[in-house]
């Protein structure tokens, strides 16, 4: 039985060591300008520090190009494609087509990961993906276990699957939390609010309260909750899912660091000792808890709740 590689967001050049000794196999890095929601900003020195630190140690790092381009960006796409290839990146993270064909013209032996967030939901998607040079299919949040399952038992590309984190629930390329600012006679730039991780939407009725920031990519708001499947892990893992990702968007490295030595253990005991992982699961969940931020309560997402025709 193999292991899925174990995926994370280091938030700066500085966190890869220690995540890397943590046990992460592989890790998701880029810039704003290029890729959506990313835990931090990694400029081009930082890309090929982190290929630098990570690949002698054996792990992979996939670059974010999971942005939508607009003409005025489409121009960019292939001089930052071969800058990508000549550091060595293990992979580009994609949704918009138009980075499949920079891809084509500039490194066609780049691996290439699919990934539009929300449409990759059957494996006959993920498959015409593969088709088009994917290697891999970036599965949509909302899925439940059992259509994870499915997936992967049809699919002829790798399989990537959240297990914890927060979820983007809505995106808007326009500027929403700039124009309310300006609306109220407020300014604030887009980097202090990108910066910012205490801004909320308030919902009264259901008493949640969902993240929200602006980036140079629009007005995103995420979920109230962080899913955690540490004590689910069986079922993926015995389909033979291919990857795990820890996101870590919005907190903070240490945090993402202690998360991912829960997992490695969690997926470790797993694969090689599946009556220990059963014994101890719970009390992985509850390290977990007691770390967790107080305004993000854990849930198992979308993992469990019932598909509805």
């Amino acid at each position: 039985m193999k292991k899925p590689e174990l995926l994370v967001t280091p938030t700066a050049v500085g966190d890869i060591e220690a995540l890397i000794d943590a046990g992460a196999t592989a890790l998701m890095i880029g810039e704003q300008r290029y890729g959506l929601r990313l835990a931090g900003e990694f400029k081009r020195e930082d890309i090929v520090e982190a290929v630098n630190i990570a690949h002698p140690k054996g792990v992979k790092v996939y670059v974010a190009m999971n942005a939508l381009f607009h003409n005025d960006k489409v121009a960019e796409l292939n001089e930052y494609i071969l800058f990508l290839k000549e550091a060595g990146v293990d992979a580009i993270v994609f949704g918009d087509p138009a980075v499949l064909m920079a891809v084509r013209e500039t490194a066609p032996e780049m691996k290439l990961h699919w990934n539009t967030e929300t449409t990759a939901t059957n494996w006959h998607t993920c498959n015409y993906w593969g088709r088009k040079g994917s290697k891999r299919a970036v599965l949509a949040r909302e899925l439940s276990m059992d259509a994870i399952v499915e997936t992967k038992e049809n699919a002829e590309v790798e399989i990537e699957v959240q297990v914890h984190g927060m979820t983007c629930m809505f995106q808007s390329k326009r500027s929403l939390l700039g124009n309310y600012f300006e609306y109220q006679g407020k300014v604030m730039e887009i980097e202090n609010r990108k910066l910012e991780k205490d801004m909320f939407l308030l919902d009264k009725e259901r008493s949640n309260k969902y993240p929200i920031y602006e980036d140079e990519n629009g007005t995103h708001i995420m979920s109230p909750n962080d899913m955690c499947i540490i004590d689910e892990l069986s079922d993926m893992i015995d389909a033979g899912v291919d990857s795990f990702k820890i996101d870590g968007v919005l907190k903070s490295p240490e945090y993402i660091i202690e998360v991912t030595k829960k997992y490695r253990k969690a997926i470790d005991l797993c694969v090689d000792n599946r009556d220990e992982y059963e014994d101890i699961k719970d009390d992985l969940l509850a390290d977990i808890e007691e770390i967790q931020p107080m305004n993000r309560p854990l849930d198992t997402g979308f993992f469990f709740k019932e598909t509805v025709y």
